[in-house]
């Protein structure tokens, strides 16, 4: 079975730092699309940002300039640097993985999420 397991969390003082990190296995092909969405109390899941094919990359506009998303190329694993961190940006992550970015029928993998609290 896929699994994506996330790592790096924690708690942090605002204006700190944190790096996440996901690494998917039992899969053998390269992931199309890899990415980190977040949810805090009370609120819907959101994208937090992706990575695509190349290294095409989408961010939260809350996040841009903070974020950094990135992994090891041709490997299931991806990477979540936060900086700047705000109290805003609480929540659990969740590492997010698919088989296409394009697809409707592409297969959708979740790891089981990860605490990032930020205190002020």
């Amino acid at each position: 079975q896929v699994q994506l397991v996330e790592s790096g969390g924690g708690l942090v003082q605002a204006g700190g730092s944190l790096r996440l990190s996901c690494t998917a296995s039992g899969i053998i092909f390269r992931l199309a699309l890899m990415g980190w969405y977040r949810q805090a109390p009370g609120r819907q899941r959101e994208l937090v940002a992706d990575i695509i094919g190349e290294g095409k990359t989408r961010y939260a506009e809350s996040v841009k300039g903070r974020f950094t998303i990135s992994r090891d190329s041709g490997k299931n694993t991806v990477y979540l640097e936060m900086d700047s961190l705000k109290p805003g940006d609480t929540a659990v992550y969740y590492c997010n993985g698919a088989t296409s970015a394009d697809s409707l029928a592409a297969r959708n993998y979740w790891g089981q999420g990860i605490q990032v609290t930020v205190s002020s």
